[in-house]
């Protein structure tokens, strides 16, 4: 398949604003990093300056939002697709999890994202010190509302048990791609298998929504796609991502096709109406931390609605569908 080429209709917005300015002040100085710019996020103007969505849903959020990277800026794997620097692993920081809930209060978040890099190095892979994140955020914050986007853990679920026990109110675990591309997308320690795994422990062992992201643009085929959605839903996961994969660098994979809006639209469909998705995120420009998502949940759980009835409410409205 040869290399597509960029089409005009899919832009970023350069950073900026005082929003921008006020967030990356404030990460500064607590020393934290950002997946939003270790992994050279397109969406990151958008999302630090509070600014409308570019997938078309019409949701807008009043305030910046970042998603912070924990358990240092080098991750132990080398995946094709990411452009967080990899390799020369340094000792956890012990003060992180009270800096992160210190600058959350200084931004004014209500929301908050927390994921990491890959910590293979470490006898628990890091998951220990996610979960004193977690809980020095909700100690401070007990109102505010904690999505996690955690690494496989190699599929250890005692690790995964770890994350549970802190009481996230979403975890997410990224599938990335379809069953086929795992490799060369991701770093060999990972896996479709793997993957699935992790997010049908967490929907058996919890009441914790969970979510996951898809990049499309790697060569998959539509019937690919399909069942990976399928394979999703049958683990029980709840909101599902899919967005455009954009080539970070010449020394990453290259894009093999870019598909237009409207074929994210599809997606979207597919997976809300046919499969069951509680919510779906598609667009070009979607990211596994989108804000889209987080509005969904941040409502759903802010009316005190519980996991389980939302997910009855999804089933209703799929069988009114299907009546009509």
């Amino acid at each position: 398949m040869s290399r597509a080429r960029k089409p005009d209709w899919l832009k970023s917005r350069p950073p900026s604003g005082r929003e921008f300015a006020g967030i990356r002040e404030t990460l500064r100085e607590h020393d934290l990093h950002t997946v939003c710019e270790e992994a050279n996020c397109p969406n990151l103007g958008e999302c630090w300056s509070g600014r409308d969505g570019s997938d078309g849903s019409g949701q807008t959020d009043a305030g910046g939002t970042a998603t912070f990277m924990l358990l240092g800026d080098r991750c132990s794997r080398a995946c094709n697709f990411c452009d967080v620097k990899t390799g020369g692993m340094e000792p956890l920081d012990p003060d992180e999890p009270e800096n992160v809930a210190s600058a959350i209060a200084e931004i004014g978040l209500d929301y908050v994202v927390l994921t990491s890099v890959d910590r293979d190095d470490l006898p628990d892979q890091g998951a220990g010190h996610f979960a004193e994140t977690i809980r020095a955020i909700k100690a401070r914050h007990p109102g505010i509302l904690v999505e996690v986007l955690i690494p496989d853990f190699r599929g250890e679920r005692r690790l995964v048990q770890k994350i549970i026990d802190a009481e996230p109110d979403v975890i997410a675990h990224n599938v990335e791609t379809v069953e086929r591309l795992q490799f060369p997308v991701r770093d060999r320690r990972a896996g479709y298998a793997q993957s699935l795994s992790v997010l049908e422990y967490v929907e058996r062992k919890s009441d914790i929504y969970t979510k996951t992201s898809i990049m499309l643009g790697h060569g998959e085929y539509d019937h690919e796609v399909y069942q990976t959605l399928a394979d999703l839903r049958e683990r029980g996961v709840d909101i599902v991502t899919l967005g455009q994969y954009l080539r970070p660098s010449r020394d990453h994979l290259e894009v093999r096709r870019y598909d237009h809006p409207d074929k994210y639209e599809t997606w979207r469909r597919v997976a809300e109406e046919e499969l069951g998705f509680l919510y779906c995120a598609s667009g070009p420009m979607v990211r596994s931390s989108y804000k889209a998502g987080e509005l969904f949940v941040d409502a759903v759980l802010r009316e005190g609605k519980s996991v389980a009835a939302a997910r009855a409410d999804a089933r209703r409205t799929r069988s009114q569908q299907t009546e009509s």
